[in-house]
Order: structure tokens, then sequence, then C-alpha cells
């Protein structure tokens, strides 16, 4: 089986020993204890094996460390007994030390010399490769013969590679050799290895083994064989420290249960108390233990103690002296902590593991400790604390409804639907579940949706609930908003009138009113078309308050609410933010598969083609580790888009079929139009105008934005080209009316210049004429740069038929060049036949390495700074037009789409170049 995450290590080890000026080298491979220092020279020495070297090898044994000889023995034994290279003297010496024969104590130096000849005769056929594991552990006699010979292979066919443990060389003087050192395993590296290794593992089992184990092979091994079932697949039934295998609790625990008592305890405390500093540590031993008891750790190379912190010289050893100790140990220092530690989630944490039976007021303190987690994104840590309040509470009615609540966050944001399943069947089987609890209700239609995709029950469950709940429908109640999110989102994915009827019903009933978030979400996403003034000002000002350290499941809601409002590029940062924490092991899974969601979306609109691909796939790849089976159609979407663009055809088909076909059995309209969506884009760019028309009118028929279809603002401008290729120029007028009449100018600018756009395609050739420049001189366009471009290439075909060919040729350039860099292949194409019916030929955008003019190496620099069209117009004395067009000559000069990769691209450009950036 292939060693994982050693290929580097191992190509460095190769590298060394085929260099000719190191031929013969001898080279140490150090790291911690389990850090896979054998793994390495196993593989290392397989390879070597299969090019024809000989390999001899021997490994240092703790309890033959005693034994003069005895990894000399080991390593030369194989040889065999004929010596007849050797002198008498040399032979005799040898066979002696290596118990051969009878006879007196040979001279260290005599033995040394007679290995080294007898290797060096071995090696007269074939390269030879001494290898040597665990060398902290060989023998005396034998590590001094090994330093003579490592020292003197310079210019032999026989190399030296031995492995030991870190600032532990045993017997060995390696003083001058060179070392390797072996680091922990990366973490794509450690999590290949346990997938491979532990496959049934539940995420978040997963991403604590991770943890604990900090990439030592060893423990990612070792630690899922110690868990049994029911922990391997549900993360609250673990224990807060780990339990080790045996062949760990050999290792550290033996050692640990070595020590003194009372350095044992002040280790459990620094255990415990990963966190807290010394001096605080000093006060929660009190008069039990102190830190002065810690020397015999230290000796033992198992902690070291500094000015501030307490650590462990390996991942196991604080499991290890968790295990080591008993239970009433364990809450002693749990009670210890509290007194000491000033942070409530700390302290409660601690209070709560030193509890022996049920307790009312730690179980509410560790509720309230459980919302903080919540709010600073710690989806598991919520669910953690809210299962162990449970456990505490005396009463049943208290338990229950903090089952259901972690049941609920777990479903919602935690993103482990087998751990939520059992705690709602706990908190059910209880009897003390309130039959209408909004959490279980929301718990429950999370996990109807994830599992069976039934879309209706869950929707049926949730408002009844809502309906019936004992809550006076009060607009102030966490728990009630909730529920209405949940309700929303079920609502947005049945897609009927009906189905939001009931919502808008059960909204218009809380009292003063839904909250901010929920009203705007409510309004700007469900139905943007209808959206108010007022509605969008809130949206802008919730995402102004958005910070970098943004609690996820607010972000994303704000996230939710912008996208069909065009503003999810102002939420880039904190989403990739979001995005990045979760891949490090941190923040909700489902909040991270939301950020995924919008940076794919994102991505294609604002032209970053292959970021949203790859968001795309990081986004199917968590829904498949988490179950949530509902949400993969959106990350199908995302790619439907792309190849639709690309001219994808085929692929634009099946992925659309495939969403359309799930959403159909599911009863889940609300993909539809997603799909019809993408299917439209597809259908035009393969020049198929009649199905693009009859995709579209399945979205919204012409002249009508449908209620509750927010892509039917998306297809508006497609539902107008098609009418039109087809000979339906009443229709194509209809509809650009009604674009224009919803005013979505007050949405988004992109929205404006696609209704602008529409417009002008179904007016007269003056008037047309007239609403192109009109929406070509919007500010700021160029963060749109497939939109721009397929109106560039409209506007330069009506003016071609007009015979205006230098402003026609001026248009089709600019849209062909930008769709040239974008891969959008239909619509360069479209552009390039367009061009050429001008008179003139342009098969492909200017190279990437043309000269950026003076003017626009300025304007390319200050719209990299961030200024916009405006800004840099009033600076440069030009107007906001002049500035757009040369950053559309700019962008295929730079190979890219638009502004947002303006500074990347000049400092690309600089050192290709060989330019100097200029001084701003």
């Amino acid at each position: 089986m292939a060693l994982i995450g050693r290929e580097g290590e191992i190509s460095s080890i190769r590298a060394y020993f085929a260099d000719a000026g190191v031929r013969g080298g001898a080279l140490l491979v150090v790291g911690e204890a389990g850090v896979g220092k054998s793994a390495v020279l196993d593989e290392f020495a397989a390879g070597e094996a299969s090019r024809g070297t000989r390999v001899l090898r021997a490994a240092g044994v703790q309890f033959e460390a005693e034994v003069n000889y005895s990894a000399l023995n080991q390593l030369l034994i194989p040889l065999g007994d004929d010596m007849a290279a050797l002198s008498a003297a040399h032979r005799t010496a040898l066979r002696c030390a290596l118990g051969l024969e009878i006879g007196l104590v040979p001279d260290r130096l005599v033995v040394s010399n007679a290995a080294l000849l007898w290797l060096r005769a071995a090696a007269a056929d074939a390269p030879v490769l001494v290898v040597i594991d665990d060398l902290h552990w060989v023998d005396r006699a034998s590590a001094e013969v090994l330093s003579f010979v490592a020292r003197r292979l310079v210019g032999s066919p026989i190399d030296f590679l031995a492995a030991c443990r870190s600032a532990e060389r045993g017997f060995f003087q390696n003083s001058g050799l060179t070392e390797v050192v072996l680091p922990p395993l990366s973490a794509s590296a450690a999590r290949m290895l346990v997938d491979r290794s532990f496959p049934e593992l539940a995420p978040a089992v997963r991403q604590r083994l991770l943890t604990a184990a900090s990439g030592n092979p060893l423990a990612l091994l070792e630690l899922p064989s110690a868990l049994d079932g029911d922990q391997r697949t549900d993360f609250t039934t673990l224990p807060e420290f780990l339990p080790l295998s045996d062949r760990l609790q050999a290792l550290f625990t033996s050692r640990v249960r070595e020590l003194p008592e009372r350095c044992r305890l002040m280790m459990l405390l620094g255990a415990l108390g990963s966190t807290v500093e010394v001096p605080r540590l000093r006060m929660a031993g009190g008069s039990t233990c102190d830190l002065d008891d810690l020397p015999p750790a230290e000796d033992a190379r198992l902690a070291q103690v500094s000015a501030t912190r307490l650590t462990f010289r390996h991942p196991l050893v604080g499991p290890a002296v968790v295990e080591a100790s008993s239970e009433r140990e364990r809450r002693w220092a749990h009670s210890a902590l509290a007194g000491v530690v000033d942070a409530p989630e700390r302290r409660v944490r601690h209070l709560a593991e030193s509890a022996i039976g049920p307790d009312a007021d730690i179980a509410g303190q560790l509720e309230a400790a459980a919302q903080a987690l919540l709010r600073q994104g710690d989806a598991l840590g919520t669910v953690a604390a809210l299962t162990r309040a449970a456990v505490l509470s005396p009463d049943p009615a208290d338990r229950s409804r903090r089952l259901a609540e972690a049941a609920y966050v777990g479903a919602d944001a935690g993103g482990e639907l087998a751990t939520a399943s059992r705690l709602l069947g706990d908190a059910r089987r209880s009897g003390s579940l309130d039959r209408n609890s909004l959490l279980g209700a929301a718990a429950a239609a999370h996990l109807l949706m994830n599992s069976d995709g039934d879309i209706t029950t869950a929707h049926r469950l949730l408002a009844g609930a809502i309906e019936a709940g004992d809550h006076g429908f009060d607009g102030e109640d966490p728990v009630l908003t909730e529920a209405f999110f949940s309700l929303l989102l079920t609502t947005w994915y049945m897609g009927t009138e009906q189905a939001w009827r009931t919502f808008h019903d059960l909204l218009g009933r809380l009292t003063p009113g839904a909250p901010p978030l929920l009203r705007v979400v409510a309004s700007v996403f469900s139905d943007p078309a209808r959206a108010s003034a007022g509605d969008l000002a809130a949206l802008d000002a919730l995402i102004d308050t958005v910070t970098t350290d943004e609690d996820p499941t607010r972000l994303i809601r704000i996230g939710t609410a912008a996208v069909f409002a065009d503003r999810l590029p102002r939420l880039r940062g904190p989403e990739k933010q979001l995005a990045q924490s979760r891949r490090a092991g941190k923040g909700p899974a489902r909040r991270h598969m939301g950020a995924l969601k919008h940076l794919g979306v994102d991505g294609f609109l604002s032209g970053r083609w292959d970021e949203a691909r790859q968001y795309a796939d990081e986004g199917i790849a968590v829904c498949t580790e988490h179950g949530f089976r509902l949400s993969h159609w959106y990350f199908h979407w995302v790619h439907a888009l792309v190849a639709a663009g690309r001219g994808d055809v085929a692929a634009g088909r099946r992925l659309t079929d495939e969403m359309t076909a799930w959403a159909v059995a599911h009863r889940a309209a609300g993909i539809t139009h997603f799909a019809w969506q993408a299917r439209v884009l597809n259908d035009i760019g393969a020049g198929d105008h009649e199905a693009a028309y009859q995709h579209a009118t399945l979205i919204s028929p012409p002249g009508e934005l449908v209620r509750y279809r927010p892509t039917a603002l998306w297809v508006g401008l497609d539902l107008v080209e098609a009418a039109l290729h087809t000979g339906r120029r009443a229709d194509a007028a209809v509809h650009a009316a009604a674009l224009r009449d919803a005013r979505l100018g007050l949405l988004s600018p992109r929205l404006n210049l696609m209704s602008l756009a529409a417009i002008a395609l179904t007016s007269d050739d003056d008037r047309g004429r007239e609403q192109f420049e009109t929406a070509l001189s919007e500010p700021d366009l160029e963060q749109w740069p497939f939109d721009v471009a397929r109106i560039r290439l409209a506007y330069g075909e009506r003016l071609r038929r007009r015979r205006d060919t230098s402003a026609a040729r001026e248009q089709l350039t600019l849209a062909h060049d930008v769709m040239a860099a974008l891969g959008a292949a239909p619509w360069r194409d479209r552009a390039a036949n367009e061009l050429r019916a001008t008179g003139m030929t342009r098969q492909s955008p200017p190279d990437a390495q043309a000269s950026l003019t003076s003017k626009e190496r300025e304007i390319a620099e200050l719209a990299g700074a961030g200024l916009t069209n405006k800004q840099i117009g009033q600076k440069l004395f030009i107007s906001h037009r002049t500035v757009g067009d040369h950053l559309y000559r700019i962008f295929p000069k730079l190979d890219i789409a638009s502004r947002a990769a303006l500074r990347d691209a000049l400092t690309t450009y600089d050192q290709q170049s060989g330019a100097d950036a200029p001084v701003m």
C-alpha cells in the first residue's frame, strides 16, 4: 500500500544518496515517536532493493539495549559466516563480537574496522544499503561500531540510513552527519490516511481524531481502533479525551503511570486545562500538587514547563495522562480548574465535568455557553454543550428541549445528520418533548429533506408546528425565528404559490413584526422583483455590519438575501474566510457549504469561471461527506452555468436534466426554475433559440415576472433574445416592457443593464442605439464581464446591420476579446463571425504579453487599487465610459476577465515583462 504524505521526504533522501559528491554518505531521519520514521525507511529500502541494491537491516530493541553487539548481529548475520576477505585478526574479532565464536572480548576499534571491511567486501558485487531503525535503542557496543562505519563510507558503494527520535540518539555519535527531520503529516495527508483506513468515521469524529493526532501517523491509525461502534459514528458519545489503544498505552500511558503521584496530578491539570497559564495551574494545584513536582516528567521527556505554559512533548501525552487518572482525580482537576479560569464558557465546561449528578444550575450555564459557541460558529461545540446540559438536567422537559435544540443545530449547521437523528430520537423517547416543539419540527424537517428528500412533509410539519405552537407569534422569540428560517427554506424548495402563501400568512402574524434579517431574506431572496426600496436599504445596512469574524449563520443568511440583489461581491471576503476556516477543520459544515454556494455563483457572474468550478467541486464533496443530498443540485447548477458559458452543450444538458429529474421526483419546483435558467443559457450558446424560448417561458411567460421565481430576472434578457430569433417580436417587446416596469435598476446595476439591453433589442434603430449607449454607460460594469460582453455583442450586431462598420467593429472587438478571455467559445465565435462580416479578421485576442500603453497601465493600477470608474475618470479628467472602454481593452492583454484579478495580473505582467511597477 502506497505511503501517504511522504513523497517529498523520500525524494529528498533519494536525491541525497544519488548525489555523486555524497556517494556512500550517511543520513539520519529524525522525528517524534510515531511520526512514521520506520515507514519512510521501509519505503526507501524497498525502492533501493527493486533497483538491485542489497539491503541490510537492524533495529534497536529496548530490552536488548544492554546486550553488546545485539544490533550488529542483526545487521551482519545475513551476510553469512564466510569472512575469507578479512584478515585472521579481523575475522576472529568480528566472529567473537557477533557470537559466532567464543573467545576474548575483542577490541572495539578492531571490531569496527572489521565490520567496515566486511561491508566493503559485500558491496563489491552490488551496492549495499545499511538501514538502522530505532537507533536510540541500539546497544552501546553496536552504536559505537555503527558511528565508526557511518563516518567512513564516502566514496564507497555503501549507504547508511538510520532513524531515531528527536533529541534521542542513545549511544550513537552523530556529530557531523546530515539529518532529515520528519515532520507530522500535512492536514490533507493526515485526512487521506484516516479516510483510507477508517472510511466509516463520521465527519466530526474524524475531525476530533485529526485534531488529537496532530498529524502523527501512529496516532492517526491507533486512535480510531480504540473507539467502539457508536463512538465512530456519533461525536457526542466521545469522551473529553480520546481513549488510547493497547499499543499507545504501552508507549505512553505506562510511562505516565511510573511518575510520582503529585507529578502526575500536576500533569493532569495541564492536560485538562490545556490553555490555562502556568500561574493559574499553580493556583489550581493548591496544596495537592505544584509545578515543582514536574521535574520527573521533564526528565522523562514527557513535559516541558516555560514561564507561561505547560506543554507536552508529544500529542498523545495529554490523553495518556487522562487515561492514567481515576474518575475521582479527573473530577478534582476539573473542579480546581473551574476555580481559576475567567472565561465563562471554559469555567462552566469544567464545572460540568466535575459534577457527580444532575445539576440544574450548571445545565443552565452550559446552555448559555452553547449559544455563545453558536454565535462564534462552533456548531459542533454547541451540540456537545447542549447534549451535556441535557444529561445534567433534572427536569425531563428541559432535557428533551435541550436535546431537540442540539438535534436542530446539528442538522441545520453542524452537518452531523446521523447524530442529529439520534438526539431527536432521544428527545422524543423521553416522552417530555412537546408534540409541537418548534426545534423538534425544524430538526425533523432538515433530516427529512436530506434523507428521503421529502420536502412536502417537511413543510407541512414545520408550518403545523408554527401554527399550533405556544409562542404567541412573538417576533422576538429566537426559537420561533429559527423555525421561520427553516420554513422559508422548505417553502423555497417547494416553490408553489400555496406554500408561499402559507409562509407569508404565518410571517405576517409576528408581533411587532419579523426580525430585520428574516424580513429581508423573506423579501429580497424569495421575490426580488417586488422587493421594496426599504428592504434593499435594510439589506445594504446588514451587509455594512458584517465583520471579518462574523457569526457564520448570520453571514450566510445575509448572503442568501444578497444573491439576487447582486451584492455577493461585497461579501466575497468574509465568505472566503469562512470557507477557509472550515477547510482548516473549524466552523460549521453547512455554513461552509452555504459559503461555497455563494462563492460559486459569484465566481460565475464575475467571470472567474475556473474558481466557480472549484467551489462547485468542493461543495459537492462537502455534500457527499455530510449527507446533504438535497444540496448537490446547487453545485450542479454552477457547473451547468459554466458549461453553458463555455459551450459544453452536452454537459449543460446532462446537468440540467439531472437537476430537473430529481426536482420532479421530490416535488421541488424551486429547483426546476434554476435548472431551466441554466438550460436557457445552454440553448442560446448552442444556437437553439426555439428550445431557449420554451425553457425560458417555463420560468416566466412573456410579459410577466412570476412571483417567487427570482431566476425570472436572470433569464429575462435571454427570453427577449430567444423570442426575437424565433420571430416572436411581440413577445419580446412585451417582456422587455415588463422588465422595464419592474424598475430593476433599484435592485442592481447588472439587472438594470439587462433591462436596458432588452428595451434596446426591441426598439427601432435610433431608439435602440440610444438605449444600448445608456446601458453601457452605467459605471463599474466590468464586474459583470460576461453579461456586458453579451450586450456589446448584441449592440455590435445591430450596428453592423446598420452598416456602421467602425462602431460595430469597436463593440464586437471588445466583446470578442472578453469572451475569449473567459473561454466563452459560442459567443466568441459569434463575435468573430460578425467581425469577418465587417471585413475584419480576429482569430484570437491580443497576446497576454502585449504591452499596455502608459494610459492603460495607469488606469489598470487605479482600478486594481479599488477606485471606481467614476473616481478614475475624475482623477484622469476623462469620462467613466472611457475608463470602462480602456479596461475592456486591458483585460485581454492581461488574460483576465474582470477587475477583481487586476492586482495579481499586474504583478505577473511586471514579472514577465521585467517592467518596474510605477510608483503611485
